[in-house]
Formats: structure tokens, C-alpha cells, sequence
């Protein structure tokens, strides 16, 4: 039989609507509530993106979670850089969490306008992060930043973003956020579905 894994994100996504700002004890109570609930695994905050998330880690460490894993997110080496010395990497490694989560794009638009790079050069980004963070002992989730966007607008390339992981050795998961949620299967696949 499957098991489902809860992944919570109230700490880092949660806490980016208008008006909500966590203390760092406020995000170290809320941690202990997901952990008495069962929740898998908490995505803690983004260290090294700000001061309070990367004192979150820091105080986190002497919790005694008994069901949950702790989770530390960050993205992919940016693409002037090496892993060694991507500063984000080494944030991800110093706040000492047994699971890191990174994020990597997707859709081939944000890969050209935003990280400002081409299509293989971005599968090698992602390639040699996870590398990085698996050679420092850590389990890594892979977020392909994006993917029905991506996927709506150059699907072969979307897929080879997730298949990566599959070489890549990421056998726990792919998960495929959409942030703004308005990419509904039948926009994805309108032929498909009108036959079933």
C-alpha cells in the first residue's frame, strides 16, 4: 500500500500573504503543532534569505520533533556562479536539516528572462546542485518551479526538467507548483480529456 506524505509550507509560503509576518518563536511554536498533528515534513523558511529564517534554523535544532522532519528551502545555484560558491547553497547546508528542498525553473520562458540562461545550461544548474547537496549527506526534494506554465508552453522541455530527477537519483519526489493557480488540466489537455 502507497503512504502519503504530508508536506506543510506554512512557514515559508504561508507566511507571504499581506499581513502575515512570523516571529521566529511564532514559526518555532507552529513548528512543534505540525509535529503534535503528524505532518511529515516542514518546510521551515529560506536561510540565508533572511536574517529570521536563517535564526529559525539555528534555534530549531534542539526540537525534539517525533514525527516530523524539518526542511530547509532554497533554489538552485545561480547560473554566474559555481555550487562551491553559490552563497544560497551553503545557506541550505548550514542550517543543518536532514532534508533540503530547491527550487528550479521549469518553463523555458523563466529560464531565458529570469535566470537569463539557456534551456541545457539550466539542466545543468539543476544537475549540479543536487549533486552538491547530495555529496553533504542531505536528501533532496526537487520543486519544478512552474511546471503547468512550462508545460502549457513548451511541454517537451517541462518533462525533461522532471525526468532529470529520475537521473538524478531524486527517488522521493517532483512536486510541480503553480503558484497562481488558473492552469487547470483541460487547458493542459483539452484533446485528452474531451475523449474520456
Amino acid at each position: 500500500m502507497v503512504q502519503v506524505k504530508l508536506y506543510d509550507t506554512t512557514l515559508r509560503d504561508g507566511a507571504q500573504q499581506e499581513g502575515i509576518s512570523f516571529s521566529v518563536a511564532d514559526k518555532l511554536k507552529i513548528t512543534q503543532k505540525l509535529d503534535e498533528l503528524g505532518i511529515h515534513f516542514i518546510e521551515g523558511g529560506w536561510p540565508g534569505a533572511n536574517p529570521k529564517d536563517t535564526e529559525f534554523f539555528i534555534k530549531a535544532r534542539p526540537l525534539n520533533l517525533k514525527h516530523s522532519v524539518l526542511v530547509a528551502f532554497g533554489s538552485t545555484r545561480h547560473p554566474d556562479s559555481t555550487v562551491e560558491k553559490d552563497a544560497g547553497l551553503q545557506a541550505l547546508v548550514d542550517a543543518k536539516t536532514k532534508v533540503v528542498t530547491i527550487v528550479g525553473k521549469s518553463w523555458d520562458l523563466h529560464v531565458t528572462q529570469i535566470l537569463g540562461t539557456n534551456l541545457d545550461n539550466n539542466l545543468r544548474i539543476i544537475a549540479e546542485s543536487v549533486d552538491f547537496l547530495k555529496s553533504k549527506g542531505l536528501t533532496v526534494f526537487f520543486d519544478a518551479e512552474h511546471f503547468f506554465d512550462g508545460y502549457k508552453a513548451n511541454s517537451e522541455y517541462a518533462i525533461q526538467v522532471v525526468k532529470l530527477r529520475l537521473k538524478l537519483g531524486l527517488i522521493v519526489w517532483c512536486s510541480a507548483i503553480q503558484t497562481v493557480v488558473h492552469c487547470l488540466p483541460k487547458l493542459l489537455w483539452p484533446s485528452k480529456l474531451s475523449r474520456e
